[in-house]
C-alpha cells in the first residue's frame, strides 16, 4: 500500500505552486524535456489511448514562430520562456491502439471508420487535455514552473507545424522553467470543499 506523500511533496505540486508568465532565464536542457515526457505518459488515459502529441519550442526560430500565432499579450511570454511546448492531441489515436492497448481484442476497432470520427475527436479532446495536466504536474515534480495558456490562434498553429501531420490538433500552449518569483500576481482565494462539491 503506497504512503501520502510528504506535505514537501504536495506544497510542491499543489499548494505553494503558482502559475508562471515569466522565467528567470535559467536553461531548460532536452533531458528535462525528455523526463517530462517519461513521467507524463504514465497517466491513465481512456483504454491507454495516450492521444498527446507535443512540439517543443527552444530555438529562438520556433519561439518566434509560434508567438506569431499568440494574441499580443502572450507574445512576449512565449518567446522568453526557456521552452514553449504545444501541447496537441492525435485525432487518430486509434491506429496506436493495438500497441498500447494490448489487452484488448481489437481495440482499434472501437473509433475506426469515418462514422466514429466524432468520437474519436471527442475521446482524442479528452484524453488529451488530461494528458496536458499530466505534463503540468511532471514539470513540476521535477522542479520546473509551467504557464499554460490558450490565447492563440489553434488553426493557424496546426497549419504553421503539423501540416505533415492533418490529424494533429492543438489544444493549449504551455510555457516551461523556473519561474521569476518576483513576477507572480498576489495568490488569489481558492473555493472550500463545502463551496464546489457535492457529497451524496
Amino acid at each position: 500500500m503506497h504512503e501520502p506523500l510528504s506535505d514537501a511533496a504536495l506544497d510542491q505540486l499543489f499548494r505553494d505552486a503558482r502559475t508562471y508568465q515569466w522565467f528567470d532565464g535559467r536553461e531548460v536542457t532536452d533531458s528535462q524535456l525528455a523526463a517530462i515526457w517519461d513521467l507524463m505518459k504514465m497517466g491513465p488515459t481512456s483504454m491507454n489511448q495516450l492521444p498527446a502529441r507535443i512540439v517543443w519550442c527552444k530555438s529562438d526560430e520556433a519561439k518566434a514562430r509560434l508567438a506569431k500565432h499568440a494574441n499580443e499579450g502572450n507574445v512576449e511570454k512565449i518567446k522568453q520562456a526557456p521552452v514553449c511546448a504545444i501541447i496537441a492531441m492525435d485525432e487518430n489515436f486509434h491506429e496506436h491502439l493495438p500497441r498500447f492497448a494490448p489487452h484488448m481484442d481489437d481495440p482499434k476497432a472501437a473509433f475506426a471508420g469515418e462514422k466514429k470520427r466524432a468520437a474519436r475527436k471527442t475521446s482524442a479532446f479528452r484524453n488529451g487535455t488530461l494528458q496536458g495536466g499530466y505534463f503540468i504536474m511532471a514539470a513540476r515534480a521535477l522542479g520546473l514552473d509551467c504557464g499554460p495558456m490558450s490565447g492563440f490562434d489553434n488553426d493557424a498553429v496546426d497549419a504553421d507545424f503539423f501540416a505533415d501531420k492533418p490529424a494533429w490538433k492543438s489544444n493549449f500552449i504551455c510555457s516551461v522553467g523556473y519561474g521569476d518569483r518576483g513576477k507572480i500576481f498576489p495568490r488569489a482565494p481558492r473555493p472550500s470543499f463545502e463551496d464546489f462539491n457535492r457529497l451524496l
